[in-house]
């Protein structure tokens, strides 16, 4: 009720703004205020489900381990003991998750598949600081990312801290140059890779 209440508050003064304003500001801004981090939620609840709270609330979906379904709605998530419900998999198709929303992710362990596809916010500094995460290295084995305009040759380089991933698809990324160097960095990096690589970047 509180985060509401300051919502609607700030919502008000959003009146004042001209109509010629561009309407990316007000979804900028309200995207910012789905992405804010609660630490101390984070200590409260645990990373798993603080996390699945963050990306429901912009739009994503999680899958846990041992369930086939797919969590959906934020208002159904699963109940019970804590550590309970570990996040496996993330479809962040179409979702608003950006930047300084990521460290939700640091505390999580379990997580082999992200899929970002349509995702306007994901830039490079969201791939830097997902492939800093200690726990991520180790435990993601796929990716895909796809139609995210800002991801540049910069972001998925990142991505060679991830040592344990096994598949990685790339599609629709027209700020991605050199192809052949990303594909040399990215084999050299993790050998594990082998044909399981694949790029589709137009």
């Amino acid at each position: 009720m509180m985060l509401f209440g300051k919502v609607s508050w700030q919502l008000r003064g959003l009146k004042k703004l001209p109509w010629s304003c561009d309407s990316r500001f007000f979804w900028g801004w309200l995207n910012a205020v789905f992405n804010k981090v609660d630490y101390e939620r984070i200590r409260d609840v645990g990373p798993d489900r603080a996390a699945s709270e963050w990306l429901l609330r912009c739009g994503a979906t999680v899958r846990y381990h041992g369930q086939e379904k797919w969590q959906k709605d934020y208002n159904h998530l699963p109940t019970g003991p804590l550590d309970k419900y570990k996040i496996q998999a993330i479809d962040a198709t179409n979702s608003c998750i950006m930047r300084i929303g990521f460290d939700h992710m640091e505390g999580l362990e379990h997580v082999e598949k992200i899929r970002l596809c349509k995702c306007h916010y994901i830039e490079d500094e969201c791939l830097q600081k997902l492939s800093q995460f200690e726990k991520l290295q180790k435990s993601i084995l796929e990716m895909e990312i796809i139609s995210c305009g800002n991801v540049t040759d910069k972001g998925v380089i990142a991505l060679c801290h991830l040592r344990n991933l096994k598949y990685l698809l790339l599609s629709d990324l027209p700020r991605v140059r050199e192809k052949e160097k990303l594909i040399q960095a990215l084999k050299t990096a993790l050998p594990s890779l082998e044909l399981k690589i694949i790029l589709e970047i137009k």
